[in-house]
């Protein structure tokens, strides 16, 4: 389960990164062509459309990796004296905080995406469906909570065993 899950995550940050970097050569190849009017260049139509959802998907993407290797913003100024024991405990209450957010986001992604399909809104420029960034988007949120279920698993193991887990290859 545990190989399964990281490569579950790996392949959406590969997905999401991939995407970044379509997204800059596609901003490069845009500035040029908007440096370059003079000479009959012409941005990318529609860039901005394609960024805001591009961008919608990579931070998505990264959230699964993320929460596998525990790589979210923490402050353990006090903690870090504490003993191991205590925090574990705080480990898994801050997994299931976690946990449950990422449920509501992808709660509330999904709600969004229904709404933006069932009205058939669409871009400005490009006139694709705006519903399409919302499914891009859903579909890593919902590995970013499989994963995030999969910690509070490991969080929770880790207190019975009084030890870190490896998880991805790192141990927490």
């Amino acid at each position: 389960m545990s190989r399964w899950i990281e490569r579950l995550a790996k392949t959406s940050a590969m997905v999401g990164g991939i995407v970044l970097v379509l997204l800059t050569i596609m901003t490069c190849i845009s500035i040029i062509g908007r440096a370059g009017l003079s000479v009959g260049l012409k941005p990318v139509k529609g860039d901005f459309e394609l960024i805001e959802a591009g961008v919608a998907l990579a931070i998505f993407a990264f959230l699964p990796w993320c929460q596998l290797r525990r790589a979210h913003a923490m402050v353990d100024l006090f903690t870090a004296r504490l003993p191991a024991q205590i925090n574990r405990w705080i480990d898994l209450v801050s997994e299931i905080v976690m946990t449950v957010a990422l449920i509501v986001i992808t709660w509330r992604l999904y709600h969004g995406l229904t709404d933006k399909l069932r009205y058939g809104e669409t871009t400005f420029i490009l006139q694709f469906p705006v519903w399409w960034g919302y499914a891009a988007a859903f579909v890593p949120a919902v590995i970013a909570c499989i994963v995030s279920i999969y910690m509070v698993f490991v969080r929770i193991g880790e207190l019975s065993d009084k030890r870190p887990i490896e998880t991805g290859g790192t141990i927490h």
